[in-house]
């Protein structure tokens, strides 16, 4: 006989229960920004490396988000790895209707006019190679243009609804 998951708690498939299942999964934390007549970028906790050959990488965006009129159209989007100290940064991208690109966000514009954050762990900044819709999200694929992984340190990590870092 095999062993089987308890499935005392089975819940029907709805939009609460994929919430409270991925409360349970640790993502890194990246903002994701692009230009366009001003700049603008959004929190990612679903980002992904996709391929090597060509380097691509993919990440979600809301339908409905501010942001996404701008990334429909952008040919290059900026992608930033954050760093454990930058818990306000994050928060801050992800805040509807906050003034992400004021004081104090450090920024400055980089390849392609593409803003880039400063004091990031890492930043890429790649071209849109597709747009994909799924549900309520588009799926974003971009091939990688340019980047920088001098700073390096620990991750921004998203778990159990909140910013956190690593422990060892």
């Amino acid at each position: 006989m095999t062993a089987s998951p308890d499935l005392g708690a089975t819940r029907t498939a709805s939009p609460e229960l994929l919430r409270s299942v991925f409360r349970q999964h640790a993502a890194g934390v990246a903002v994701i920004t692009a230009a366009g007549a001003g700049p603008v970028g959004f929190t990612a906790t679903s980002l992904n490396s996709v391929a090597a050959e060509p380097p691509l990488v993919s990440f979600g965006v809301g339908a409905s988000s501010s942001s996404w009129p701008v990334v429909a159209e952008a040919e290059h989007v900026g992608v930033h790895i954050l760093g454990e100290d930058q818990q306000e940064l994050a928060a801050t991208f992800a805040r509807s209707g906050a003034d992400r690109f004021g004081p104090p966000t450090d920024w400055s514009r980089g390849p392609e006019g593409v803003p880039l954050l400063g004091g990031v762990v890492a930043w890429l900044v790649c071209r849109v190679v597709a747009r994909i819709p799924a549900g309520d999200h588009r799926i974003v694929i971009a091939e990688v243009v340019a980047g920088d992984p001098s700073r390096g340190g620990r991750p921004l990590v998203y778990h159990q609804g909140r910013f956190t870092a690593l422990r060892d």
